[in-house]
Parts: C-alpha cells; sequence; structure tokens
C-alpha cells in the first residue's frame, strides 16, 4: 500500500535563533502563537504522532492534533552538546565540530553520529505505520526530517548539511519503503486557504 507521511517541523524557539543544539528546549511565545495560528491549515490523517521533545509536543498541542510520541522521532542526539550554542562549541572542539561536519560517522560530541540518525530515521519511514487511509502525519524535529528526506531519496549523508528545514513547514513523503517521492517546504499558512 502507497503510504503519505507528512511531516511538520515544529515552531519556532529560543534554542533555535540562538543557534543551540537545542536539547529538550519548549516553544516560546511567539512559537506557540504561531502554531495556534497554523492550526486550520494542518492536513488530516488518520495516524498521528510526534517527536517525543517539548518543542514537537507543544506544537502538536497547539495544532490541535491529538498525537502519540514516537521514540524513533526523537531529535538528533548531540551528548555533551546538548544545550551548547555553536559558537562555543565551535570555539572550544574545533576539530570536533569539522569532524562532525565532514565524516557521517563521527561522534565527537557522545551522542549518534549522521549515519545512526539517518538509520533510525530510515527505519521508523520503512516501517508499517498501520494508517487507514495510508496518511500518517507527524510533528518532528528538523534534524529528523532531513534524515528521513536523505534515506527517502536515497542521497549521500552529506546531503544531510544541505537541507534546510523551516519552522512549521510541511515536508510529505509519498510512497513506500524503498520508493518515495518527496514534496518538501509546503509552509503552513495562518490563515486557511480558500
Amino acid at each position: 500500500m502507497t503510504v503519505r507521511v507528512m511531516l511538520i517541523s515544529p515552531a519556532m524557539n529560543a534554542a533555535l535563533r540562538e543557534a543551540r543544539f537545542a536539547g529538550d528546549a519548549p516553544l516560546d511565545d511567539s512559537g506557540l502563537r504561531q502554531a495556534r495560528a497554523a492550526a486550520p491549515a494542518v492536513p488530516s490523517a488518520a495516524r498521528r504522532m510526534r517527536g517525543p521533545s517539548m518543542r514537537c509536543t507543544a506544537t502538536a498541542d497547539a495544532l490541535g492534533l491529538r498525537s502519540e510520541p514516537e521514540p524513533a522521532l526523537r531529535d538528533w542526539e548531540m551528548g555533551r552538546w546538548s544545550g551548547a550554542r555553536l559558537a562555543e562549541v565551535s570555539t572550544a572542539e574545533p576539530d570536533g565540530v569539522a569532524a562532525w561536519l565532514s565524516d557521517p560517522a563521527a561522534a565527537p560530541h557522545g551522542g549518534e553520529s549522521l549515519l545512526e540518525l539517518c538509520t533510525r530515521v530510515g527505519s521508523w519511514l520503512d516501517s508499517p505505520h498501520g494508517s487507514d487511509d495510508g496518511r500518517v502525519l507527524a510533528v518532528a524535529e528538523p534534524a529528523v526530517i532531513r534524515a528521513a528526506t536523505v534515506h527517502a531519496l536515497d542521497l549521500p549523508p552529506q546531503a544531510f548539511w544541505r537541507l534546510d528545514v523551516a519552522p512549521l513547514t510541511v515536508t510529505e513523503l509519498s510512497g513506500r519503503s524503498g520508493r518515495w517521492n518527496l514534496r518538501c517546504g509546503r509552509p503552513l499558512p495562518a490563515e486557511p486557504e480558500s
């Protein structure tokens, strides 16, 4: 059966504005208002889920989605870099950051490597989702959406760094394991389209 997996990136928060390795940062007031405004434009789906982070949970709630947490959609594990600003880590560990950006198997922060992230998310994407109508909707962190795209299109892992996922956008993958099509970056409008 063909499945349509629609991945919504969560709303903005302070950690994203500050270029932090997010950890588990909540939405700020601005992100919460934006998510509530986008709620009428959320596509329908029989199965709804979300990453377990506070940011994904608050976004799903603000969008009016009754969703179940999905552990496979957790954010990229950043180990000791979690919560730190990219600029701070680049100054303190320039060789580690350079390795992390250039070698998909490197995990100098003690968390997941890019390859491990893509494998975890790819396994979730290729698993049966048990949706009656073949439609799955999930609120997931941008790194998870980028990893899903890399896996679905069989891109080299280095392509991950060239993909941008803006807050409150929908990335759609339709197909099935081994054959996916992509529709990316559709914004959730603050007002319903007429």
